[in-house]
């Protein structure tokens, strides 16, 4: 088996991106001496070095690295090893402009950003390999060598191609996926607008057409296009296992639904030693500490609860969205330690020091323009510090109390087009069901549709227009055994190739709800209805309503005016031994809360009302003990009750009854026993 930590790591990772190669070399002896003051214990190196490391075709220079590793293995610091596969040097593209990515209506990108490969060429497979298997043997056994870190952030910024190199991949590709024609006709509905294919070489990409395309083939490509950069990632992992057998190779993931839509990660992880994640707060003025607690969760989720690593966040701003706060004073602890409480085995930054030049020049870093005389450097120390007191953490797993459901093909099918409603956004609905659970402090394992849910007893599906029949028959038999189930509107209306479930919707959840749904009525932009409840209290929803007919549901909640009034909203179904409950229009925080209190009164979850809102509690546990971890996000001072007494970590102090926290501070507390 493969190793899953980093090699000769100790404690927690503390580092971040290092490019000394943007640097003369005097100034890398600082950057040890720097980087041991602050605590650094791993730092990851060469991910955009490959124009330095092979100058011209076959001609090599290690000689500039070989100082690097050497410098930073005296340091006591640890490697992540980089194979520089993201940013093919130019005289490649000279030699091979076939490279370059083409888009949908044509465009063949250019060089001189990041990421613009064709993953389909094979020219570039080729010199991948080769300066993959070069960096192999030539490092395999150095001593600072503790993983290897292949490619950057595969998705973004070009996730597919539509050149004539992907043409004849994508056709290869379907023909393993059906084998025959007749089947691929089958599935993706060609008799629908004269589209029929006689044989495979008649497919091409879903390049851009007059209208809108066939989006069974659209979905299609998108699997395609992941499953080849995947295929990219494996031909270097495989490379790297063979040469340098014993040290985990992972590629920093970009799991957060704000940031990257094009990669299926329940895939993905399983193909990584080690599930590593970016993130970075997405600055739309709302909670981002919800969005971060989130990622974290749906990382862990992807690594099948296993410890995971935070391979890059920011000190401070970054500079690519249309304006970038800095964090506030404490925020970047706050941050840090969040990801740790959520299952990360450290917390690393991109990147070390500011660069200068370049496109990044003003995103923040450890050791920023301003020096060691800075807020920024002085949060790092005190950061570097906390991290290495949690050492005792590693190795334990987060405790979750529910699951979500998430799958990324179904998301990929509900944004093509010509779907009922433009403002219905699956991301968003998962936002907000997502926000919900945080705010009842429950915490949440994101779980694939088709896995075992009986560790739950609360599972919460907030999009999931496609589903397999084996999907329905799993949270059929979930509910059944005594799961409680809460459905959002527009799930389980299509299979995996995007074709309607034969019957009334939602096909695939019809017999665990107990209900089926007549029409779809969603609403004009600004619209909105009331619902009204047993007890005469009333809530709202806007963007859609449906038409249900309950069969052996009971109806809960009832529309009160717009089309659909007096049909159910909110309905409840008791199966076996559980209970599904089912929403059919978009409900706002008020209304999803009151839900899923509902929900969790069947599932028997206790309400947590003596913890503050936006006071995180979270669980870490192992043979090393039991972990709480509190997180303070307000400007006010919280207690928070102890189970049991214990040692806080970061102080040292003991800790028994109710906890102080202070303003934005976190407190992580080891109890006894």
């Amino acid at each position: 088996m493969p190793e899953t930590t980093p090699k000769g790591l100790t404690g927690l990772a503390f580092g971040g991106d290092y490019n000394p190669e943007q640097w003369p070399e005097h100034v890398w002896e600082e950057d040890v001496r720097l980087m041991r003051e602050a605590g650094v214990t791993m730092v990851s190196v060469g991910i955009f070095s490959w124009a330095l490391l092979e100058p011209a075709p076959g001609a090599y220079d290690f000689a500039w690295l070989d100082r690097v590793l050497d410098l930073l293995h005296a340091g006591g610091i640890r490697v992540d090893l980089g194979t520089p596969t993201v940013a093919p040097p130019a005289w490649f593209y000279r030699a091979h402009p076939d490279a370059l990515p083409v888009t949908a209506d044509g465009t063949r990108y250019e060089f001189g950003s990041r990421g613009a490969i064709c993953h389909s060429n094979d020219h570039y497979r080729a010199a991948a390999a080769n300066i993959t298997t070069q960096l192999a043997n030539r490092y395999a056994d150095h001593p600072a060598l503790a993983m290897w870190h292949v490619h950057n952030e595969y998705g973004v910024p070009v996730s597919a191609c539509y050149c004539e190199s992907c043409a004849a991949h994508f056709r290869r590709w379907l023909t393993r996926a059906y084998g025959t024609v007749d089947a691929l006709n089958e599935a993706w509905g060609t008799a629908f607008w004269g589209q029929r294919y006689a044989g495979f070489d008649q497919v091409n990409p879903p390049r851009t057409t007059p209208t809108v395309g066939n989006p069974a083939q659209a979905l299609d490509y998108k699997r395609f296009a992941d499953a080849t950069l995947r295929e990219n990632f494996v031909a270097e992992r495989d490379i790297l296992h063979r040469l340098s057998p014993g040290v985990p190779v992972t590629t920093n993931f970009m799991t957060a639904l704000s940031q990257c839509d094009s990669i299926d990660y329940w895939a993905w992880g399983r193909e990584v030693d080690l599930v590593t994640n970016d993130h970075y707060l997405i600055t739309d003025g709302r909670r981002t500490h919800v969005n971060l607690a989130m990622a974290a969760d749906l990382t862990r989720s992807v690594g099948g609860g296993a410890p995971w690593l935070l391979l890059e966040h920011s000190t401070s701003g970054v500079n690519w969205q249309p304006r970038n706060p800095a964090k506030a004073p404490g925020q970047m602890a706050r941050n840090s330690l969040a990801h740790v409480a959520r299952g990360s085995e450290g917390a690393m930054f991109f990147q070390w020091r500011q660069s200068r030049r370049g496109a990044e020049k003003f995103h923040s870093s450890m050791l920023p323009h301003a020096g060691t005389d800075s807020r920024v450097w002085r949060e790092v120390v005190q950061l570097g510090a906390s991290v290495d007191s949690l050492t005792p953490v590693r190795g334990t797993r987060t405790v979750a109390d529910v699951a979500v459901l998430w799958d990324w093909h179904s998301w990929w099918a509900q944004n093509l087009q010509w779907r009922p409603s433009e403002d219905h956004d699956p991301r968003e609905r998962a936002d907000a069901f997502y926000e919900a659970l945080y705010d009842r402090h429950l915490t949440v394992d994101f779980a694939y549709p088709e896995a075992d849910l009986s560790a739950y007893p609360l599972v919460v599906v907030p999009a999931l227009y496609l589903m397999t029949e084996a999907a329905g028959n799993n949270l059929r038999e979930y509910v059944a055994n005594g799961g409680t189930l809460l459905v959002s509107y527009f799930s389980g209306i299509v299979d995996e190739h995007d074709a309607v479930h034969e019957g009334a919707c939602p096909g695939a959840l019809r017999d665990v709800l107990g209900l089926t749904v007549e029409e779809f009525s969603p609403l004009l932009q600004g619209d909105r209805v009331r619902i009204t409840g047993p007890d005469g209290s009333e809530l709202t929803g806007d963007v859609w309503t449906e038409f249900v007919v309950p069969g052996s549901a009971e109806t809960v909640w009832t529309y009160t005016d717009g089309l659909t009034a007096g049909h159910p909203a909110v309905t409840r179904n008791r199966l076996g031994e559980g209970s599904a409950w089912y929403v059919s229009t978009r409900l706002g925080a008020q209304g999803l809360d009151a839900l899923i209190g509902w929900a969790a009164d069947d599932a028997g979850i206790a309400p947590r009302a003596d913890l503050p809102r936006d006071v995180e509690v979270v669980r870490r546990t192992g043979e090393s003990g039991i972990y709480v971890f509190v997180i303070n996000h307000t400007a006010s001072d919280a207690k928070v009750p102890l189970e049991a007494p214990g040692t806080e970590l970061l102080t040292g102090d003991r800790a028994a009854g109710r906890l102080g926290v202070p303003a934005g501070a976190v407190r992580v507390v080891r109890l006894d026993g």
